[in-house]
């Protein structure tokens, strides 16, 4: 539960006609995690080379990539896709001609007619937007061209531009937001000079395009090319539709079944091989090595040799599989973000699965916004597939929860009060007429300073145990133990002084002890001797290390974090409430009018958007907020991560079986 799975490490070696057999069984156990073999210039590697792949792996690859294209125009994926039911592999491999080809062909014929159509309307498009600015000149598109004596300039100008030569002019004021537009024809002779006094002007050219006739009659017909091909372009979408839908599932089965046929023929080079015989090394969980070997034994009537190895001194190199309960997987997901942990140490997924819907629950805490929440864990499910989104909505479901619970602790309702008092601590502030309360900041702050030192220092206590059961110990490592119970010495011996000196409510009262010398009691003179042992302690690890003592206090004080941004969440619910129910509804229910039904609709609308508002910050600063505390406040004080994934040769299949 606190330590990943047991790990076995595992030698398979057999001749090379059992190595197709013994491939397709560890890719049906899907239990086993191959180690890539490399090639070395060594002696005890020599005859040793790389594996070649499997008859038909190339062609294989070939269908896939087709197949994963199809899937790339659709949109779709075998995550995104539910089977309703699995297709014999023998069956695809029979109709992988006769279906697939026929349906690769179809495909490819639709998405290139419609490529074609999307490049002619983007042509249309250029023209259109090229004929655009000599819409409004009163001159036939086809009197711009066809000269030999006259010039033509035709472009953008700041303001209007005196020719000094002959010319025809059309200026075209562009109005509020657009560009003034100009046509000056000039003899060919003066078209350098008319050219200057355009340039003076910051004339912008562009060019004329061809045409004959009106141009807005040339406009539109280009916009009736374009609404005629974008029809195609629809039709042609429609079909990619229908293909999807008629044929989706089908693609993400070969999809499956060709991934399949390639992992198992490439797997050959991941194996250490000679002439005659393959080496294969991994990992199995220990659980399943009797299991595994048994099978090996079976399909192969006993042309195999398997052997278990011992663990090197390195536990780095052993990957690491979660042995979690089913409640705490889903907080998997933010301990890969983080680092999956080594496989010989603490895993603290359990306690964070725990614990961060607990903080979440303590900075929402409103029973409104956690029944908003909880409705998005379950309605988000169809548009986040997969296992992440799976992870993440359930993690949001268990925070949700939690900040029910708190709500109803605190009793708040999108910050108003519910029937009963304050279970809890109220954190009702005074902000208008819903305020029944003086919020109890201080013993909330206290409560979270009390979290912030029980979390630290569980987190130090699961340093000294990941030290104590390492899997090879060093007189360093007792130092190391010694500098973590130095830390926990330094904090509670702060703290210890801090409570012989103030009374502080919901904490120890020990300013009633005796004094003894500089100011301090007998209380407080034993938290100065755990003060300067802890100094000394974590001294003797890393002298370095006593410039982070002042971060003890910090990281302490970061827990308030609990209390402050759950109180901003509040004081903006109450805000939303004050402003949309007694500045703008209240008023108007007193006197009803027309007018006034119109103001209560834009009170109901300042409120749901207020609280929609504050639910997206109580997601974020929950989330964001609790998941801080544990990477920056407690992983640090015991948790290193860096292990390897686990990651087994073999699928799980939803759309296929042999």
């Amino acid at each position: 539960m606190f330590q990943p799975e047991r790990m076995s490490r595992i030698l398979i070696a057999g001749s090379k006609d059992q190595m197709d057999t013994i491939i397709r069984e560890l890719y049906h156990q899907n239990a086993f995690h191959i180690e890539d073999f490399v090639e070395k210039e060594d002696e005890a590697y020599e005859g040793f080379r790389i594996g070649m792949p499997l008859a038909g792996a190339s062609e294989a690859s070939s269908e896939l990539i087709k197949i994963r294209s199809m899937e790339s125009m659709f949109g779709i994926s075998p995550d995104t896709v539910s089977p309703s039911g699995k297709r014999s592999a023998p069956e695809l491999k029979a109709d992988v001609d006769r279906k697939l080809s026929a349906l690769v062909k179809d495909v490819e014929e639709i998405t290139a007619k419609r490529s074609k159509l999307e490049a002619q309307v983007k042509a249309l498009e250029t023209r259109a937007t090229a004929l655009g600015p000599f819409a409004n000149v009163p001159l036939d598109m086809d009197l711009y061209h066809g000269y030999e004596g006259i010039a033509v300039f035709a472009g953008y100008v700041e303001s209007d531009v005196e020719i000094p030569v002959p010319h025809e002019k059309h200026y075209m004021p562009g109005g509020k937001g657009r560009q003034n537009f100009i046509v000056v024809f000039v003899p060919a002779p003066d078209a350098e000079d008319a050219e200057r006094a355009l340039l003076e002007a910051r004339f912008q050219s562009v060019p004329v395009p061809q045409g004959n006739g009106p141009v807005r009659d040339l406009i539109y017909d280009v916009n009736g090319q374009i609404g005629q091909l974008n029809e195609e372009i629809e039709r042609a979408n429609r079909s990619l539709e229908e293909k999807k839908n008629e044929y989706g599932e089908l693609l993400v089965a070969y999809d499956e079944y060709f991934t399949t046929v390639v992992e198992r023929a490439e797997a050959p080079l991941r194996f250490a091989t000679t002439e005659d015989a393959f080496v294969a090394e991994g990992w199995l969980p220990s659980d399943q090595v009797e299991k595994v070997i048994g099978a090996l034994t079976h399909v192969t009537g006993g042309k195999v040799y398997v052997t278990e190895l011992e663990i090197g001194e390195d536990a780095t190199d052993v990957p690491v599989e979660y042995n979690n309960p089913d409640f705490s997987r889903p907080t998997e997901l933010f301990m890969d973000i983080y680092s999956r942990p080594r496989y010989d140490e603490f895993d603290p997924t359990l306690l964070v699965s725990i614990v961060f819907p607990i903080f979440f629950g303590m900075i929402l805490g409103d029973v409104g916004y956690g029944l908003v929440l909880l409705v998005l864990s379950f309605g988000l499910r169809r548009f986040l597939s997969g296992d992440a989104g799976n992870q993440l909505l359930d993690t949001l479901r268990n925070a949700s929860l939690m900040s029910i619970v708190f709500g109803v602790l605190y009793s708040e309702l999108f910050g108003m009060k519910l029937p009963w008092e304050p279970i809890f601590y109220t954190r009702h502030l005074n902000i208008g007429g819903h305020a029944v309360h003086h919020p109890m900041v201080a013993e909330l702050l206290i409560v979270s300073v009390w979290i912030g030192l029980l979390h630290i220092t569980l987190g130090r206590l699961l340093h000294v145990r990941n030290i104590s059961r390492a899997m090879h110990k060093s007189h360093h490592a007792t130092k190391e133990i010694f500098a973590q119970l130095g830390w926990l010495s330094t904090m509670w011996g702060i703290v210890i002084v801090i409570w012989s000196m103030f009374p502080i409510p919901l904490m120890l009262d020990l300013t009633g002890f005796p004094p003894v010398a500089m100011g301090l009691n007998v209380a407080g003179a034993v938290g100065a001797v755990l003060l300067v042992l802890g100094i000394v302690l974590i001294g003797r690890e890393s002298p370095l290390e006593l410039v982070e003592i002042p971060t003890i206090i910090s990281h302490v004080l970061s827990y308030t974090r609990l209390v402050a941004v759950g109180l901003s969440s509040v004081a903006i619910a109450m805000v939303t409430n004050f402003i949309a129910l007694d500045l703008i509804i209240a008023p108007q229910l007193a006197s009803p009018s027309i007018v006034g039904v119109v103001i209560v609709l834009m009170g109901i609308v300042v409120l749901v958007i207020g609280h929609v508002m504050n639910t997206a910050l109580g997601i974020l600063g929950g989330g964001l907020h609790s998941i801080r505390l544990h990477y920056v406040e407690f992983f640090t004080k015991f948790y290193n991560g860096g292990g390897k994934k686990y990651n087994p040769f073999g699928m799980k299949r939803k759309f296929t079986e042999d």
